[in-house]
This record gives C-alpha cells, structure tokens and sequence, in this order.
C-alpha cells in the first residue's frame, strides 16, 4: 500500500517538494491540496511576469549573505541544492535559462508562464494529484499519521508538508501542534514619499545611489526609481528587507538620506565649482553635468537649491553651489508608509526557526512533519533569493520523504 505525502500550498516549494517526491519513489502518493483555483500564482508575477528564478552566487557562504533571516540555518541546506543544482533541474526538463547582466536568472522565454509549465507538467508525469479550491481546515495528530480535513474530504497523511506561505489560518493550526511563530511583517517594499523633488518624473531611475536611515545603523546601494508615489528600485528593496522589524517598529515613519551619486559631498562640490569655471556663460538648467542623473531629475535639484531656472553658471554663489551638493548628496526625505512593491508580496516571519532541523526541513516536535519556503520564519532581498530558499527547501523535504 502507497505511503501518502499531503502538501498544504500549490506554490513553488510546494510544487518543487512534490514533483521530487513522487519522481524519487513511485510509492508514493503525492497530493497538492490548494485553497484557491490558481496554483503557483507567485511564480507568475515575479519578476515583472518573467520569474527570476534564482540569482547567479554559486558558493553557499556567499549566498547566505543575501537572507536578513534564515542566514546561518541555510548553509548547510545550501552545500545540498542551490544555484548550480536549480539551474541544472530546470534545463534537464526543457527550460533554458539565462544569466542577466546584474545576475539574476530567468528563462530565456523572458516568461513565468513557461515555468508554471514546467512544473505543471512534471508534476502530471510525476502523477502527482493537484487539488485546487480546496482549503484545509484542521489538522490532527493521530498515532504516526496526520488527519487533514477539507471543507469536502478528509485525508490521512503519512507525512505533511507545510508549505502554505504566510496563511494566517494554517499557522494558527501550527501554532496547535506546539510551534512557535515570529509575527510576520512585511519585508521588501517600496518607500511612500510626497516631494515635489520627485512630483511627475515617475520612471526616472539613478543607477547606483546610496541611501540610509536617520537615527538608525540602516543603508543599503544600489538602483533607485522614482514612481508615482515615491521611491524604488533594488536599494530601497535591499533597505526594507535588512530593516523589515525595525521600519515595522517606525510604522514606516522615519526619514531618510539619499546620495544619488554615492560621491562625497566634499568631491562633488569641488565638481561643480569646476563646472562654474568651464561653463560660465552656460545656463545651468540645459544639462546635467552627471551622466547619471537624468536632465529631469537634475531641474528638480537646481530648483530645491534655490536657483533660478534662467541662471547662468557665472551667476552661482557659494551657497547656492552647496546646496546643489546637498541635494545631489545628502537629500533628506520624510518617508510616510510603504507600497507593495508589484504584486510579490514577501513577509518576515513565520515557523521559529530553532523548532526545525534543517537536514531535513523536518518539526523537531513532530516527526515527518515538514516546512518550506516562506512558512518559515526566512526571506531574501530581491533578486531570486527567496525562489531559491523555496527550491532547496523543498528539494531536502523530496528527499527526506522520498528515500
């Protein structure tokens, strides 16, 4: 008679847990229970609709480095899959994929639908029973097994995956079997600002700035965009990750300073007095005098500092060459509340990370009873991180249960 392996959750590491499984023992009965009608909805919207699905760093120690939470537990899982091992699963099934110039991996399709594919597909072959609009509501303990009960069946479980994500409901259903859970805030997001240094220039993008919290030890580099309702871009998204606890702390209240240029004030003051000399009789607004701030962005900096917009170089004091310094280099903006950043929502917290042995991504409590992916109390800064936490989680559950 087959063993059966339930997985609550149809996303990626509960697919990727599921189609190893079935494929490493074919006594096995696998089945995917999903509360909503659409499985793997994650998948389909990251990356702006393409996938990153993982990010070229191919030495555990390195990689570990990109996970605010879950660093020190995953290192070891990370020396059994990680980037070489994903990258190597997805082309042996027919996805090729590419390594793009910041590092981040997709499918050369440039779309998320070919690996919902992928794994919709492997899944069948694997003979993996997918039940959609099917939400669970117990789960009981009974001598070696797990009683899941659904609005319509029941099932009897030789182990149990838990791969549901930051489901409130089936966490509290852990927390009834003994675990302990890390309230879960929101980590990656985009900052809300009001500016008129950033009013009707959404898109406008800087490609390496330097950015941190007032009063606080937060600061993160990297691209910044400018959008509708304040800033973005991988710094602001690495920033809200390192400082998910701490900004929930502010209620996303604080302050920050911006160094568009990561150049010292002191260097880029001497630039523009140099400017002054070269570009006497030129006017000031024409032309950004940095190549990476944008003719538009650069207006909004010369009308902050107090200069009219007729000016000529010749005509700048002192003061006002400071103040354009400032605003290029030490830019302080009131920061009031966040955005989602697109549709991946990415939350820090979830399963206490001490209750799990990570050989196994198993319940030190409860024996053959597992955890993958984002249920966990780990999260990644953007860049296919948290995609591949899910694809090594769920390869060690695959292999823990399928042999």
């Amino acid at each position: 008679m087959k063993k059966k392996f339930i997985i609550i959750g149809g996303g990626a590491a509960g697919f990727f847990a599921a189609i190893n499984a079935a494929e490493l023992n074919s006594n096995l009965e696998v089945i995917i229970l999903e509360g909503s009608n659409k499985v793997l909805q994650k998948v389909k919207v990251s990356g702006g609709g393409r996938c990153n699905v993982t990010h070229a760093c191919f030495t555990p120690n390195e990689l570990v480095e990109y996970y605010p939470r879950g660093k020190k537990e995953l290192r070891g899982p990370f020396h059994q899959f990680m980037t070489g091992d994903t990258m190597e699963w997805f082309e042996n099934r027919g996805v090729p994929l590419k390594i793009e110039d910041d590092n981040r991996i997709f499918p050369q399709s440039n779309s998320s639908q070919t690996i919902i594919d992928c794994f919709e597909e492997s899944a069948k072959n694997a003979g993996v029973i997918l039940k959609t609009s099917t939400r669970v509501e117990s789960i009981e303990k009974r001598d070696d097994t797990f009683i899941v009960k659904t609005s319509s069946e029941e099932f009897v479980a030789d182990y149990l995956l838990v791969a549901s994500g930051s489901n409130s409901k089936v966490w509290n259903m852990m927390e009834g079997f003994g675990h302990t859970l890390v309230q879960p805030v929101p980590s990656l997001f985009t900052f809300n600002i009001s500016d008129d240094r950033l009013k009707d220039i959404p898109g406008t993008s800087v490609p390496k700035a330097s950015v941190k919290v007032l009063n606080s030890k937060l600061s993160e580099q990297g691209p910044l965009l400018i959008t509708h309702w304040g800033l973005s871009g991988p710094g602001i998204l690495k920033l809200s990750a390192w400082g998910a606890l701490e900004l929930h702390q502010k209620d996303y209240q604080f302050e920050i300073e911006v160094n568009w240029l990561s150049k010292k004030y002191e260097a880029v003051l001497e630039f523009l007095k140099s400017e002054k000399q070269k570009n006497s009789k030129k006017q000031i607004i024409l032309r950004s005098v940095f190549e990476e701030i944008s003719k538009r962005l650069w207006e909004k900096f010369v009308i902050a500092a107090h200069i009219s917009m007729d000016s000529q170089w010749a005509q700048l004091n002192n003061k006002q060459l400071e103040e354009l310094a400032k605003q290029l280099t030490q830019c302080t903006f009131k920061v009031n509340g966040k955005s989602t950043f697109k549709d991946e929502f990415v939350t820090a917290g979830g399963i206490d990370l001490k209750e799990i042995n990570f050989k196994r991504f198993e319940s030190k409590i409860h024996p053959n009873l597992f955890f993958a992916g984002e249920v966990l109390n780990i999260d990644a800064i953007t860049g296919g991180f948290n995609f591949q936490n899910a694809w090594s989680s769920g390869w060690i559950v695959a292999n823990s249960v399928g042999n």
